[in-house]
């Protein structure tokens, strides 16, 4: 940085630069900021980039409109009373240091509880607690430091607005240097001596050199970018080759023209640059059609109870009206925001607020999706649909962030990393043989080296390959947070299954009950009580009891999870759940069963016989040739011979386990180098989802749903599950298959390279022609597998 520049923005301070803490500032809002950082020890700021910060703008009364509280309520995604959250769209956000300074707002202001930065969106989600700080403070503390927020109050236009397009006008751009210059280059591949090329071969490849500018400085600029930030930090990525290849095709094309010794390799240039972007357009496009992070209304398998004219009736959630009138069960989240009619409202709203104490409700309060239902079943009617709520972004929380081995684009930056020192050496070397042999060819050959080992197609192998695979699971209702989530899978070598929910299958189970007969008004009591859970044997027996329950609520309701429910209905205390949670003495039969004390009385209980998914069987039979099986079940043993007669003899059973016990497992297979997956109905299971490398939840007709999962896999496709895992895997080979493509395709090039014989036509075929070959080999092979599997 020059002396006269600004210690924060990097801005040229002019004669009479402002002095302070021995630091020149180019304006007191520069200064200003500086001295908040510095009381607050937040100075490491400018140790992340040099000059990270952008000058302030002046906030003096121009948030004052932020008092009003019709205009509040339409910034806050979240208000509870006590805790509110606001995402705002920040266009100055550009390097580690803005993130840095974004996620360590409490430190400056105390009411700001936590600040979540989105990088790529450039928006910082920031949850605050009312009664320390306002959103208007909020806002002017971030704006004081320089990060001055867009706010729309169009009903989120203005949101809307600011999806960037950046990367559509740098394959637009890219696109169309690139089919003209290729036209423009045709008389130049075949040799035309006409009279018109003679006259006008300087004008055409002065036009190729102007349309070959902005796809280098504006298209390509991204791969510079990264290129710079890697090598600053001493990393070698996949985009150092890529610029340097880049560079050495503008520079020597640009030197063939103005000495009018060549037509250059500008076709090329603008091919490389335009398949490099398309690959990376064709990723995003399809993440964003599944990821979880936006409306995934129209595709994602989460159902929820509605009550119609009295009668409760499953809908997918993607169904849900403004209007409806909703049974939220207890621990199920709340998928729309609404309005609490009935019940007694206990929502923890941790994964949104990161409070873990439940937050009281009543009727006529307002609910928000996102919360979940601690204190049994409550009846809501919907103000919001599904469009978007705090739901999906429970998907991405950092709570279930899972720290990931090694992924493709790792693996791809390794190769990289060797790729270029190679390319360098050979580069080097070829340049020390010819300088002997024939000191002409010194330039022809280095730069020709450096051109055509541009690992394009290495850099389009995974993002085509990741896209394509991503968009057939999806259609084939196997939903995956992400493209890391298929390394993942490959990689295991130890799955573990839930029972209950998860390999058996609730509707078809049958129930006998053994013991006292009980009385209309203790089976109405009974359903009322259940219907508040959202266990799976808890569903099963209220759809097994034909009675109506009691449309008062249940109070004093408490589920343990792994033992029981107990709550009053009707002056009748209910207690059901297992033998030694009801003081019940039970045969020693080890069937899974519901005991039901009303009153301090046992009355009797009510075996499970399950049924098991169709193709169980021959589930677990392929799956065992190449993972290690695990039954891990909070169940009793009871089904255990049975189990050993229908699932492999390797499988390993553990019963009887509580959902931390679930977790340990996991964690203690894990520290012997197990790579887990664990498939669970997503609901006692949370824990031992999140633990695992994979966690994989189940989906029936009720709301399931896990922000710990990884996956989720439509319950009738079960039986499919091998399938979907080998998928996984031959991706992966695909992808490792395209690298070896591509470093035959340099290998090719590379001879003519270094012989000398690599002419502008030879470039211009090979380069692209890798690239549409990657393209096409990973596209038709994924989709070729898959419909072999």
């Amino acid at each position: 940085m020059s002396q006269n520049n600004c210690y924060h923005c990097g801005a040229d301070c002019g004669k009479k630069p402002i002095e302070f803490d021995e630091r020149k500032f180019c304006c007191n809002g520069c200064k200003t900021v500086y001295e908040i950082l510095n009381a607050n020890e937040l100075t490491c700021y400018y140790d992340f980039e040099a000059s990270p910060g952008t000058i302030p703008s002046d906030i003096k009364g121009k948030y004052n409109y932020l008092e009003t509280p019709e205009i509040i309520e339409k910034l806050l995604e979240f208000d509870d009373g006590t805790t509110s959250v606001a995402e705002f769209y920040i266009p100055s956000i550009h390097c580690s240091s803005c993130i840095w300074v974004l996620e360590n707002l409490n430190k400056i202001n105390n009411g700001v509880t936590t600040s979540m930065v989105n990088f790529p969106k450039k928006t910082v989600r920031i949850t605050f607690k009312n009664s320390s700080t306002t959103l208007k403070d909020v806002v002017e503390l971030i704006t004081s430091i320089g990060y001055e927020p867009y706010i729309s109050l169009d009903d989120d236009e203005g949101r809307k607005s600011t999806v960037d397009k950046t990367l559509i006008y740098q394959v637009s751009i890219a696109a169309f240097s690139f089919g003209n210059i290729m036209l423009l280059s045709f008389p130049e591949y075949f040799q035309v001596d006409e009279f018109w090329l003679e006259k006008y071969k300087h004008l055409f490849r002065y036009l190729m050199f102007v349309m070959a500018i902005p796809v280098v400085f504006y298209s390509a600029k991204d791969y510079f970018i990264s290129a710079y930030k890697g090598l600053r930090h001493k990393i070698l990525n996949i985009d150092v080759p890529i610029a340097l290849g880049i560079s050495v095709l503008f520079i020597r094309s640009s030197i063939e023209i103005m000495l009018d010794i060549g037509s250059g390799f500008f076709d090329s240039l603008a091919g490389l640059v335009f398949f490099l972007l398309l690959g990376k357009f064709f990723q995003q496009k399809t993440y964003n059609f599944l990821s979880f992070e936006r409306d995934y209304k129209s595709y994602f398998p989460i159902a929820v109870t509605k009550i119609n004219k009295g009668k409760e009736v499953n809908i997918a959630v993607k169904d849900i009206q403004k209007g409806d009138r909703l049974l939220i069960r207890n621990e199920e989240l709340i998928p729309v925001d609404g309005i609490l009619i009935n019940g007694n409202a206990a929502i923890n709203y941790s994964f949104v607020t990161g409070e873990s104490l439940p937050v009281m409700k009543q009727s006529g309060d307002k609910l928000f999706a996102g919360g979940k239902q601690t204190s049994g079943a409550i009846e809501m009617e919907v103000i919001n649909t599904i469009a978007q709520s705090y739901l999906t972004q429970l998907w991405s929380n950092d709570v279930f962030s899972k720290n990931n081995e090694k992924t493709i684009k790792n693996i791809t930056d390794s190769i990289s990393k060797y790729f270029t020192i190679a390319i360098l050496l050979i580069a080097f070397f070829a340049g020390i043989f010819w300088y002997f042999y024939n000191p002409q060819m010194v330039f022809n050959v280095v730069t020709a080296v450096l051109i055509i080992a541009c690992p394009c197609a290495l850099a389009l192998s995974a993002p085509f390959s990741f896209g394509n695979i991503l968009r057939i699971f999806g259609y084939k209702k196997f939903y995956l947070r992400n493209a890391e989530t298929i390394e993942n899978i490959s990689k295991i070598d130890t799955i573990i299954f839930d029972k209950t929910g998860t390999i058996t299958s609730s509707d078809k189970a049958q129930l006998i009950y053994k013991g006292e007969d009980l009385t209309l008004k203790e089976l109405r009591a009974l359903k009322t009580v259940l219907r508040a859970s959202n266990h799976p044997l808890s569903r099963t027996l209220y759809d097994f009891l034909e009675e109506e329950p009691f449309e008062e609520s249940p109070i004093n309701f408490e589920e343990i999870l792994g033992k029981g429910i107990e709550a009053t209905v009707n002056n009748l205390t209910i207690k059901l759940g297992s033998s030694s949670f009801v003081n019940a003495i039970s045969e020693k039969t080890n069937e899974t069963s519901i005991h039901i004390k009303i009153n301090h009385k046992i009355k009797g209980s009510f075996t499970f016989k399950n049924s098991y998914r169709e193709g169980t069987k021959e589930v677990f039979e392929t799956l065992a040739k190449h993972y290690k099986l695990v039954i891990l079940s909070g169940d009793n043993d009871g089904e255990k011979p049975y189990l050993e007669t229908l699932l492999p003899k390797n499988t390993v059973f553990q019963f009887n386990q509580k959902p931390e016990n679930k977790l340990n497992f996991i964690k203690k297979l894990q520290e012997k180098g197990a790579h887990v997956m664990m498939i669970g109905d997503g609901l006692n299971d949370a824990g031992a989802l999140a633990q695992s490398n994979v966690g994989i939840a189940i989906s029936e007709d009720v709301n399931v749903f896990s922000p710990a999962c990884d996956a989720i896999l439509d319950a009738k496709l079960f039986n499919k599950l091998p399938k979907f895992l080998t998928l996984s895997k031959k991706t992966i080979s695909i992808i490792k298959a395209s690298f070896i493509l591509s470093f035959c395709y340099n290998l090719v090039g590379m001879s003519f390279a270094l012989t000398g014989m690599l002419t502008p036509v030879v470039a211009a075929i090979l380069m692209p022609l890798s690239s549409i070959t990657i393209v096409v080999f990973v596209t038709i092979l994924t989709n070729w597998v898959s419909k072999k599997l």
